[in-house]
């Protein structure tokens, strides 16, 4: 007979593996449980000869466990410990981020994995288990996991962050001058753009950086020199053909920059144009 023990003081971890305990599909298993002057125990046994199913449950249960009662607390000390210069606002917006982040398929499965092996490693070797130590002293490896993310996710909220700073900059700039022309037709696609008067004529795209009115180390690629022409000419009514028919991160940042100003167009005469004509929109080939 095989026997093995969890012991824990949280009565919802208690309840919940005497739940998950109880579906194992095999027979010949017996639970029990035991309060004492610090844990309450919850004791399994086993009297089958399907071992390596058995341990197989039980560290597929406790996995999950772990996952579900402490991951979240977990990151949550993690960011209070190496983010606290972050306010209380900002750090609740990375703790959600890093939840997102931890259930995505990739990072689950490497989490999951790193407790499981952990876990039946453990289960071989000894009869009992005191969860929240176990966690705090055999888990390494899982803990490591939580900390990559979870510093990569903070990079990431900062980089959000400069956008989102970037981009108030620049409506602020946009409100706050004077329009030099009324329309601009914006003809785009993912690689291409070029710009159009109110009279489909040809607007010179300004390829002076140095005078760009964009942050330096803010980048768009290619996009660069029509959102620096776009700052320079401010048009009161900025119309944008998507020729592929779909936003990319390019033609939602102008949307957040001259807001109201913009009208999305896909089924125009000018969107027909270079549709069906399927010109490189290079200004070089014009």
């Amino acid at each position: 007979m095989k026997s093995f023990c969890i012991k824990s003081n949280n009565n919802y971890i208690i309840d919940y593996l005497l739940k998950e305990f109880s579906k194992i599909d095999l027979e010949t298993v017996y639970l029990s449980s035991h309060t004492f002057k610090i844990y309450d125990n919850v004791i399994i046994h086993y009297t089958g000869n399907e071992l390596d199913t058995f341990y197989k449950y039980i560290c597929d249960i406790l996995t999950k466990c772990i996952i579900f009662f402490y991951e979240r607390k977990l990151v949550k000390n993690f960011i209070e410990y190496n983010y606290f210069y972050f306010n209380d606002i900002e750090k609740q917006s990375i703790l959600d981020n890093c939840t997102d982040v931890f259930n995505e398929d990739n990072t689950y499965n490497e989490k999951y994995d790193a407790i499981f092996s952990s876990l039946h490693t453990y289960l071989l070797e000894h009869k009992s288990l005191v969860l929240s130590g176990f966690i705090n002293f055999r888990l390494s490896k899982y803990r490591d996991i939580l900390d990559y993310n979870t510093d990569i996710t903070v990079s990431n909220f900062l980089i959000e962050r400069e956008y989102h700073e970037f981009i108030d900059i620049l409506h602020l700039y946009v409100s706050s001058k004077e329009s030099l022309i009324d329309t601009v037709h914006l003809v785009y696609t993912s690689k291409d753009s070029i710009l159009l008067d109110a009279n489909h004529d040809l607007i010179p795209i300004d390829d002076e950086l140095l005078k760009a009115k964009y942050l330096s180390d803010i980048s768009f690629s290619s996009n660069d020199y029509c959102l620096n022409t776009l700052l320079n000419l401010l048009p009161e009514k900025l119309y944008i053909h998507l020729i592929n028919g779909y936003e990319d991160e390019f033609i939602t940042t102008l949307k957040l920059i001259f807001d109201s100003r913009v009208s999305i167009c896909t089924d125009c005469d000018i969107c027909h144009v270079y549709r069906l004509t399927n010109l490189n929109l290079s200004t070089d080939n014009l």
